[in-house]
């Protein structure tokens, strides 16, 4: 990763995994463009990251489900110096689907699956071109958690439908991608301590500091541990916490399987 740095574009940046994550990046000497929609939580941030690091911090306010400012994002991810994006920024929606709000369903999908496609978009072209790049694609373990009911697991079918998007977004830009030096990865992990589950998206988590919801989960460095190891051994799926591959080699045998029946895939 270090014969690497450049600037990492890091979205949802304000808090969990992406603050995280950013932090992680800058200590190792990359500069960063911070994307979120909490102005004063990327300030803060950036303003630390900037003193305790000496790289150079950017930051974007911006609201990924708002074609204007995606559009914004995107032609800033662009810029060839970007080696490295994270597509973090995500919101859950959770909830019976009969009564979910259509404005905020639009709004986990454009945020969760256009945004993500958009993003990826916008950076492989100059990667491809520079011969180097990373793509790190935030999904979930609820990807892989359709056919089970809710509670206690959340009602989420159109999360997790676009959580299984990125999976399959990812992965299969992977494989076309696979004999290109980039690195592309889908990072997904189980409940994590974050303050993911205090708000289904409307409306950001309000205050200045991180905080975590009661559920509590898996410690933000453990993530990102998981991340960053799995991307040096050239991983594509990434499950933290999963210490036995099998599970994920037999998905994949599975859907050998699958595209072998008859007929011709669609």
């Amino acid at each position: 990763m270090s014969a690497e740095r450049g600037t990492a574009l890091v979205t949802g940046a304000s808090s969990g995994i992406g603050a995280g994550y950013a932090e992680r990046l800058a200590a190792d000497g990359w500069d960063t463009i911070l994307v979120a929609r909490r102005a004063q939580r990327l300030e803060d941030l950036a303003d630390r990251l900037r003193k305790e690091t000496g790289t150079t911090v950017e930051t974007l306010v911006a609201d990924l489900s708002e074609q204007d400012d995606l559009s914004r994002v995107a032609r800033r991810a662009a810029d060839p110096e970007v080696g490295f994006l994270l597509n973090n920024a995500g919101i859950n929606g959770y909830g019976p689907f009969a009564e979910l709000d259509p404005a905020l369903m639009a709004k986990v999908l454009t945020l969760n699956v256009f945004a993500v496609t958009a993003l990826t978009r916008a950076v492989i072209p100059a990667m491809l071109a520079r011969g180097r790049g990373v793509v790190v694609n935030v999904a979930s373990q609820l990807a892989f958690a359709g056919a089970l009911p809710p509670h206690p697991l959340p009602e989420r079918a159109v999360y997790g439908g676009t959580k299984g998007y990125v999976v399959t977004f990812t992965r299969t830009l992977a494989a076309e991608l696979a004999d290109t030096p980039l690195r592309v990865q889908v990072l997904c992990p189980g409940l994590t301590a974050t303050e993911f589950h205090r708000s289904r998206g409307e409306e950001p988590v309000p205050g200045r500091e991180q905080c975590v919801h009661e559920d509590g989960g898996m410690p933000v460095d453990e993530v990102i541990d998981a991340s960053l190891a799995a991307l040096e051994k050239a991983q594509v799926v990434c499950v933290p916490g999963l210490s036995d591959p099998a599970p994920l080699a037999g998905l994949a045998k599975a859907e050998l399987q699958i595209r072998s029946g008859r007929g011709r895939a669609r």
